[in-house]
């Protein structure tokens, strides 16, 4: 079966909310119970980046099982980040901030996050690599990537017996959304493919009938292979804060500054 895209955002109130209250506690619980495991360290600090937080609860159960860890959370719908900061927990108004922005265009306020997570954000893509690429834009060397999504069935029929199977008892506007959610999925092969194209040696894993677990931690050479485009013929030694931004990590710029001050010796 070939993929079938889904046509928008989340932007009907009553389909946020729908979405918002259906019951992901099995799935959730497994995303963060697997990322907690590859991450093993109870103690880590530093910013994590959610991208395609919708309505906030991966982003609080992450924040809560890293009591030291801030969270940037991004999402495209207006109307699911108002829900999710108007049910965000008081405890945790300090340590999670809400993003709005598309990918791959999304403004970010750090050049690189210490972890990078997403939970069914890659089948709402047109293009798969507006998530691989905004994860090494917004990469470095160590960077922990975490990504759970679902897999495409083999035909329409299968993908109607998982709505029967897993959405039966909630409303209809959530089992279509779910239907058309399981059409618009990525099956294990492409998703290979993607990530291949994309350059990223992350382990990939099937981990249900419906879901494919992504996991990974970017090498050193990755955020070294800088593009044609991102190229400095001559750095200015005297304002070096020119040149450090998210396109030019800040190792390939001491790097040149090294190569540069030698050949001017």
């Amino acid at each position: 079966m070939k993929r079938l895209l889904e046509l928008e955002l989340m932007e009907d109130e009553s389909q946020v909310k729908a979405y918002a209250e259906a019951d992901f506690e099995t799935p959730h619980n497994e995303f963060i119970q697997r990322l907690k495991s590859f991450i093993d360290d109870s103690g880590l600090s530093g910013t994590a980046l959610d991208l395609g937080c919708g309505p906030g609860d991966i982003s609080c159960r992450f924040a809560k099982t890293f009591p030291f860890c801030k969270v940037h959370a991004v999402d495209g719908s207006k109307p699911m980040l108002n829900y999710a900061k108007s049910t965000l927990p008081s405890d945790l108004t300090e340590r999670i901030s809400f993003i709005p922005g598309l990918l791959p265009d999304v403004i970010l306020p750090q050049s690189s996050y210490d972890i990078i997570f997403s939970n069914s954000l890659l089948h709402h893509l047109p293009d798969p690599q507006m998530l691989w690429q905004t994860i090494k834009k917004y990469s470095r060397p160590g960077t922990r990537i975490i990504i759970m999504d679902l897999l495409r069935p083999e035909s329409i029929e299968d993908a109607q017996i998982m709505v029967n199977n897993y959405a039966a008892n909630e409303p209809e506007i959530l089992q279509r959304d779910f239907y058309h959610s399981l059409l618009a999925a990525f099956s294990m092969k492409e998703i290979v493919g993607q990530l291949a194209e994309a350059d990223l040696n992350l382990h990939i894993e099937q981990i249900s009938d419906r879901h494919v677990f992504i996991s990974g931690v970017i090498p050193d050479s990755l955020r070294n292979k800088m593009d044609i485009n991102e190229a400095v013929e001559t750095i200015n030694l005297e304002s070096p804060e020119l040149y450090i931004n998210r396109d030019l990590s800040l190792l390939e710029f001491n790097k040149r500054v090294l190569a540069q001050a030698k050949n001017e010796a």
